[in-house]
């Protein structure tokens, strides 16, 4: 009876592909991205304490449910392994209302949202977007350097805007300004 013998091997083969779906889910669980990114984010060092410690920061405006954030983790914690100890790596994330003043002032409309800040915590270039970590090396190297950033957006100083005291030459939202015609 050749037959008999299927019940045992479909068992064995089971049991196996349970054993195999465990093992790898249990990986999965103990590397995964989002994880990385959540304990990346609960080790960052505070704003306060970064912008005043006299080490130059780089803060990232991130969120839990952003891919490009969390495809990034694994590099940003081998870049804070490698430049932790002369670098302050700070993570504000997008979704709590206590980060809203940052992401208004530093105009966070997109994230992973990078923001270089030297020594003093003025802010000299950003970045957005998912960057490969040796573009990210090469910004963190400048930026200790105190030289400009070859792979960021330069930030400069802008004047404040003020309310004009002309009033508007139309009240139809259409005309811009101009003026009416008769």
């Amino acid at each position: 009876m050749p037959h008999s013998s299927f019940p045992w091997r479909r068992g064995v083969l089971a049991l196996t592909a349970i054993l195999l779906s465990a093992a790898l889910y249990f990986g999965f669980q103990s590397q995964g991205v989002a994880t990385s990114l959540e304990t990346q984010a609960k080790q960052s060092l505070s704003l306060e304490t970064a912008l005043s410690n006299g080490k130059p920061t780089l803060t990232e405006f991130y969120a839990n449910w952003c891919r490009s954030c969390q495809a990034m983790a694994p590099s940003l914690a081998r870049l804070k392994q490698d430049y932790g100890d002369r670098v302050n790596f700070v993570m504000l994330n997008v979704d709590n209302g206590k980060w809203l003043p940052e992401v208004l002032r530093y105009r966070v409309d997109g994230i992973p949202h990078f923001v270089f800040q030297d020594g003093t915590g003025n802010p000299v270039a950003q970045a957005v977007g998912e960057l490969p970590q040796e573009i990210m090396a090469a910004n963190l190297a400048a930026l200790m350097a105190g030289e400009p950033l070859p792979y960021a957006r330069s930030e400069g100083r802008t004047s404040p805007l003020q309310e004009t005291s002309t009033p508007a030459a139309s009240s139809d939202p259409r005309s811009h300004g101009a003026p009416m015609k008769p």
